[in-house]
């Protein structure tokens, strides 16, 4: 069972009297309960993150200690079966900096590497991080391959610097590694979300370009979905391009420049839109979710103080949207990780 939790309605700082079994309860920067649920152990994991994990000798109910964190525990060799895993594939936006060859996801540090939370564009908690660690309500293990200025293929639009690793590396590198389900990843069909957030980049590189840019997002979606294909299991998740043409980056470019570059970026999700609808009929027992970022994105912008932002321009101070002139804050990653969060449910694969 892979569940969760609701959007709240508001965006507030989630707090209880007790953390339920996996949850965090501690860390650098957390403000929310620290007191675990009967029968597990808030522990110290690194600096950042502790968790509620299960132990046959814990308390009613025990809050972490506000000393210096030790050297995280290494990972166990292999997976419980109650566990469920999270292959996710994307650019900066998803990033954490996961090597798969380093150490891998398990029961006390289900991201793996680098500790929690990890190496993201702005530097504190994104989206898949708060879904993993925070709004979960089963043991999750998440792979996330996600890597910073990834485009679909390099070879259909070169990304900012050769060594970027495309959604095409990504692929082979879950292809070549957990793919084989090793004793680490036993995972199946029904216990494990494959999920995709790209296209931002290719966009961002190419939407000025000559040719016909309706056509060139159609070859883009082409080799989006031939790498969806080599996975295809059960249950996948979308995400599509949210409206970086509204980024204090591209505020600094000419009005014409922002307005192409929003109707290339919603064509392309119009696009992605029918890719897979078409890709779950396609396949008999496969199940897709559609995450609209772009639309959640607009909203908050439209309305940033009702969200408590500062506004919808500022970037890389406390209260700001942006956390730098290109990527949300983590705070808006905390609006994205419930909103994500609703849009999973409880579902029971």
């Amino acid at each position: 069972m892979f569940r969760l939790s609701l959007l709240t309605a508001t965006f507030v700082a989630v707090v209880s009297a007790q953390q339920s079994v996996w949850s965090q309860c501690g860390g650098i920067g957390w403000t929310g309960a620290t007191l675990c649920a009967s029968g597990t152990t808030c522990t110290i994991l690194n600096d950042y993150y502790s968790q509620c994990i299960p132990s046959t000798n814990a308390p009613g109910s025990t809050a972490a200690p506000a000393s210096t964190a030790p050297p995280a525990p290494a990972p166990t060799a292999s997976a419980p079966s109650n566990a469920n895993f999270w292959f996710s594939f994307g650019d900066s936006y998803t990033q954490t900096g996961f090597v798969p060859e380093d150490t891998t996801p398990a029961v006390g540090n289900p991201l793996g590497n680098p500790p929690f939370p990890g190496y993201t564009a702005v530097g504190g908690t994104n989206w898949i991080d708060v879904d993993t660690t925070v709004f979960n309500k089963s043991l999750i293990l998440t792979y996330n391959y996600a890597y910073g200025g990834a485009t679909i293929d390099a070879k259909l639009v070169a990304p900012y610097t050769p060594t970027v690793l495309s959604l095409t590396d990504q692929v082979n590198q879950f292809l070549q590694g957990a793919a084989t389900k090793p004793k680490a990843a036993p995972w199946t069909s029904d216990n494990a979300l494959f999920s995709f957030w790209i296209g931002i980049n290719d966009i961002g590189n190419s939407y000025y370009q000559s040719g016909s840019r309706d056509a060139f997002s159609d070859t883009l979606l082409d080799a989006y979905f031939a790498l969806v294909q080599k996975v295809v299991t059960r249950n996948f998740l979308f995400i599509n391009v949210p409206p970086v043409d509204r980024s204090p980056l591209m505020l600094a470019q000419a009005a014409s420049a922002q307005t192409l570059e929003k109707s290339v970026i919603n064509t392309f999700n119009a696009k992605l839109a029918s890719r897979v609808s078409a890709f779950q009929a396609a396949n008999a027992g496969v199940k897709t979710w559609q995450f609209d970022s772009n639309t959640v994105f607009n909203t908050v912008l439209d309305s940033p103080q009702s969200f408590g932002f500062v506004d919808a321009t500022s970037f890389g101070g406390a209260g700001d949207f942006w956390g730098n002139n290109y990527h949300p804050s983590s705070a808006l990653h905390d609006i994205l990780g419930k909103q994500i969060g609703e849009l999973l449910g409880e579902t029971v694969w």
